[in-house]
């Protein structure tokens, strides 16, 4: 069994899709659907359902594709480990990211750890299932970090680091009722239609929570995964949204009010899986993190 078997089958697993797994790889399809198949036989089983709509694990793909991942992540870090001794960080480093992280500035973060390590190749992505997703793929070693908003207990197997945090404010139309108000209490915003992040994402989290501590009904009519347009759908009167203070800006046609007594606290934070140690670039990634925005 080869590292670059192992390399085609997570990539294909990840992707589920062929095409896509070989452009990420940066070779022609049809070298992974030979590599596939050669490493099927090898291992006298097959690792891959496929139909020309989906590819899908078999039991014997599922039950190979964290030890592959495994794998994979302890022959990266040797080869980390060699190239750091010869004088220079080099590898990937596959980092999470919320859909608005303005709470920090990453290009500037990013940019800094380039200058320090230009030799590491920083791949960042997000996911549409929030920060639960991200979550997920660092469990799955999809990802070496990631910035999440995680309120409440830490999920088994993540470790985390408080960055900063947002306060989240109720924001209006600028003719709704509470558009005069300086600030609401909770209770008022009972049978209000709400615009609202997707389930798993941290500022929904948030909401949901207070919500429930003040036993106080709420309802989202419309669920919208960017963060940065919330404020003009308020304005053209799809509800109301709890909103972070720094997405709004200037925001035009809308009033923006304090909830005076509710926990409305949006933290960001680092996360790493605990479940075992980072490769050297997510190390030296987390030492900057700490460094620069502690």
């Amino acid at each position: 069994m080869e590292l670059r078997q192992l390399a085609c089958f997570v990539a294909v697993a990840d992707e589920a899709n062929f095409t896509r797994a070989a452009a990420r790889l940066h070779i022609v399809q049809s070298a992974v659907s030979s590599t596939i198949k050669s490493l099927e036989r090898e291992l006298g089983a097959p690792l891959l359902d496929c139909n020309s709509k989906r590819v899908l694990l078999t039991d014997a793909g599922a039950a190979l594709l964290p030890r592959a991942r495994a794998a994979l992540h302890a022959a990266q870090e040797a080869a980390d480990a060699v190239a750091e001794v010869r004088g220079g960080l080099r590898g990937t480093l596959r980092l999470g990211t919320l859909t608005s992280v303005r709470l920090l500035d990453l290009p500037a973060l990013l940019g800094e750890f380039h200058r320090r390590h230009p030799g590491v190749l920083l791949r960042t992505s997000a996911v549409p299932t929030g920060s639960q997703g991200l979550v997920e793929a660092l469990l799955d070693r999809r990802l070496d970090l990631a910035f999440v908003s995680l309120p409440g207990p830490c999920p088994d197997g993540i470790s985390l680091t408080h960055l900063t945090s947002s306060v989240l404010d109720l924001v209006v139309p600028a003719g709704h009722p509470l558009a005069g108000r300086g600030s609401v209490s909770i209770a008022e915003l009972t049978g209000l239609d709400f615009v609202d992040s997707p389930l798993g994402y941290g500022n929904r989290t948030v909401a949901d929570r207070a919500f429930a501590a003040a036993s106080v009904p709420r309802r989202v009519t419309v669920e919208n995964t960017d963060i940065a347009t919330g404020a003009d759908y308020v304005r053209h009167g799809l509800g109301v949204a709890l909103l972070p203070r720094f997405s709004l800006g200037a925001a035009e046609g809308v009033a923006v009010l304090t909830v005076r007594d509710a926990d409305l606290d949006w933290p960001l934070s680092l996360a790493v899986p605990s479940t075992h140690r980072p490769g050297t670039a997510a190390r030296a990634m987390i030492e900057m993190a700490h460094e620069l925005l502690s």
